[in-house]
């Protein structure tokens, strides 16, 4: 991993600022032991510990392409194009859990049926199938469809947990992603261990994901390649506390003839937020091919660094984002495998591309509003080259996105505004309603375009055991 002087400038600035203000923010040494107790000794048992829930979404979305750009669909057996589109969803989930048994073994369930409602079901503005609103093979949108979006089997013993089946998974590589009305999910087997104090460890193998927006399973493919799919991903790595104020994160993955990747994060915190609290966060992904190599040659080194400054209400994050490499900095489709500060509406990872973010957060609750967040946030991108692209993924055959050899030079930026409330007691305690507003502008080769986007969320949570 090479630095570049304004990352190193960054670090520098952080461990400046780290000196100038108390230490608030305990930085002591955290030992690690054995853990204190074993969560299946607890155990209720397989009915007194289920539970019945869920959660209701209501997802709207509407977009502008500008700058001569358009959507397309088709209608009557003709392309037709326009620079507007609207999709509106209700997603609803309902969600078992069982207890676990009790005994040295305790096996437990879980199933999630998933549902969804298109209150927008115009052809012409939803301009056909995407992971937004699901369409059939004539661009209709299919109104109302459900599938089982979680069905495993758990096993544990002590505080290690064997899950089997279809599932959440979190990690710095595979992570289920949920930014539409419906989450992915994940078919294989994983396992989570926490038999220590400040050092819990996480696998896993997975064979297909179950799509934000389809009724079937899929073959994994890559978030920005040409469609190449393949049939198992195997993901390692360990989250370590080694002090009160630095929390640590290291996976690698394997995706079977695709990449290997590796990622190191970091979080640090110092200060008290009454007077002046520091973050750092640093990110850092190292990608290479493997196997047949179907997504061509990658060797990609990409990390993102952030400084965050809290005074009590107030928030101001700087970060810097770096792509060393002659592909996309690329993950999986379907997944939110991306811990980069920069992934906002674009992701920022062109081959070779530079960025830099300014936000800027408003927490209400300093003043007397608790549950109402503001934010606001600018972001430039420069120097993507993809001239010395020397393979097919990311080429004339992928027509989602532009040819990586076309880009020399490009540059994008974006902003963003957000508010965001929830509701703090009552019958609807934890509803959540949050709307923002983004511009995205590029240069003629860049992938992502000339939009504008609104939209606006509010989720519902419900108990009933």
């Amino acid at each position: 991993m090479k630095l570049s002087s304004k990352a190193l400038l960054a670090l520098a600035i952080s461990s400046i600022t780290a000196t100038a203000f108390a230490e608030t923010q305990s930085q002591d040494f955290v030992p690690t032991t054995l853990a204190g107790t074993s969560a299946q000794s607890e155990a209720k048992g397989f009915i007194d510990g289920q539970s019945l829930g869920g959660t209701t979404r209501n997802w709207y979305s509407t977009e502008k392409k500008f700058r001569g750009q358009r959507f397309s669909y088709e209608k009557h057996g003709q392309t037709r194009t326009d620079a507007n589109r609207t999709n509106w969803v209700q997603g609803t989930i309902l969600n078992y859990s069982s207890g676990f048994t009790q005994g040295t073994v305790g096996v437990a369930t879980e199933v999630a049926a998933y549902n969804a409602v298109v209150l927008d079901r115009s052809k012409r503005d939803i301009k056909g199938g995407s992971n937004r609103t699901l369409a059939d093979s004539d661009g209709d949108a299919v109104g109302q469809w459900s599938k089982l979006g979680l069905a495993n089997v758990k096993f544990r013993v002590s505080n290690t947990t064997l899950t089997a089946g279809r599932q959440n998974f979190s990690s710095g590589i595979v992570d289920t992603i949920g930014n539409r009305a419906l989450p992915s999910s994940f078919e294989g087997v994983s396992f989570n261990s926490e038999e220590l104090s400040n050092l819990s460890f996480q696998g896993g193998i997975f064979d297909r994901v179950s799509p934000r927006t389809e009724q079937s399973l899929s073959k994994f493919r890559s978030e920005y390649g040409n469609g190449q799919t393949t049939d198992k991903v195997k993901t390692l790595g360990f989250n370590y506390q080694p002090f009160k104020s630095l929390k640590t994160s290291v996976f690698a993955a394997n995706v079977e003839d695709f990449w290997n990747q590796y990622y190191v994060g970091a979080t640090h915190e110092l200060g008290d937020a009454q007077t002046l609290a520091l973050t750092t966060g640093l990110n850092y992904y190292k990608t290479t091919d493997t196997g047949s190599k179907k997504m061509g040659k990658i060797d990609n080194d990409t990390y993102s660094l952030s400084l965050g400054l809290t005074h009590q209400a107030h928030s101001l994050t700087f970060s810097y984002q770096a792509i060393n490499g002659n592909e996309y900095f690329d993950y999986l489709h379907e997944t939110n495998g991306i811990y980069l500060a920069n992934s906002l509406t674009s992701d920022f990872n062109g081959p070779n591309e530079k960025s830099f973010q300014i936000a800027y957060g408003l927490n209400m609750a300093e003043y007397g509003v608790p549950g109402l967040k503001f934010n606001v946030y600018s972001a430039r991108g420069w120097g993507i080259d993809g001239t010395h692209y020397t393979g097919t993924a990311y080429g004339e055959a992928n027509v989602a996105r532009s040819d990586l050899r076309l880009m020399d030079g490009e540059t994008h930026q974006e902003y963003g505004i957000g508010t965001s409330y929830a509701l703090q007691s009552g019958p609807l305690k934890a509803t959540t309603i949050r709307g923002t507003y983004v511009t995205h502008r590029a240069s003629a080769n860049q992938a992502d375009g000339n939009i504008r986007e609104f939209r606006l969320v509010t989720t519902i949570p419900f108990n009933i055991l």
